[in-house]
């Protein structure tokens, strides 16, 4: 897989450079920002950029350079990394696209066994979302007559699985569910949320699932 790297802070690329490296991908190049990055991708086609959030230009300009890499390449997938979990930046994220794309804290990614996780997924065409994210937003009080209160515990467990982009096979496997049980949970939360299942593309219940809770959030 052939990888580019922005990060305007040189410990932190250097170092992800050289775990990407001892993964076996192909890191065509490095860069500290998103005019870099772009000038790059230009020359040097990829699967995945990873893209630093904060970084120039601009506070937070690693989501607009994302917004760009995807507005001039939209085939390439896109990581987006951060030291914070913030439900803005998430929101931000949702709206440059649902498709091969994840967010992720960048104390997590240091691992080898998360970074080749959440790259595969991304060039498989999947979104991933930060764990902890999705659990803080799946697991915000609901109060005794919202809709999420009417959750099980197990609906609750496969509702945060689909806020992180797992399959109904991955929810299957951390859950240790059949199949089938996971669609009929899954049925359920969508009955109770009053929310369309799209079962041909699960990374768009997952935006619905997000949006929804996010909605919830503000008006209460």
């Amino acid at each position: 897989m052939r990888v580019a790297l922005a990060d305007d802070a040189a410990l932190f690329r250097e170092g992800l450079l050289l775990l990407l490296t001892t993964a076996g991908y192909e890191v065509v190049g490095c860069v500290a920002d998103g005019d870099a990055l772009l000038d790059l991708l230009a020359v040097e086609p990829v699967d995945v950029a990873i893209v630093d959030i904060r970084m120039p230009p601009g506070a937070e300009g690693g989501l607009t350079t994302a917004a760009r890499v995807r507005a001039r390449h939209p085939d390439t997938g896109l990581l987006l990394l951060s030291h914070y979990a913030e439900t803005l930046y998430l929101m931000r994220f949702l709206e440059i696209g649902t498709e091969r794309i994840g967010y992720r804290l960048k104390e997590r990614i240091a691992g080898v066994q998360v970074l080749t996780d959440t790259l595969a997924r991304i060039d498989a065409g999947e979104i991933v979302i930060e764990p902890v994210l999705a659990r803080r937003l799946v697991d915000r009080p609901a109060g005794p007559s919202g809709p999420l209160a009417t959750l099980s515990p197990r609906e609750s467990d496969v509702l945060r699985l689909m806020a992180e982009g797992r399959s109904n096979n991955g929810i299957a496997a951390a859950l240790y569910l059949s199949a089938k049980s996971v669609e009929k949970n899954i049925a359920s939360i969508f009955t109770k949320l009053d929310l369309p299942a799209d079962s041909a593309a699960h990374h768009r219940r997952v935006l619905a699932v997000l949006r929804y809770l996010d909605a919830r959030a503000s008006g209460d």
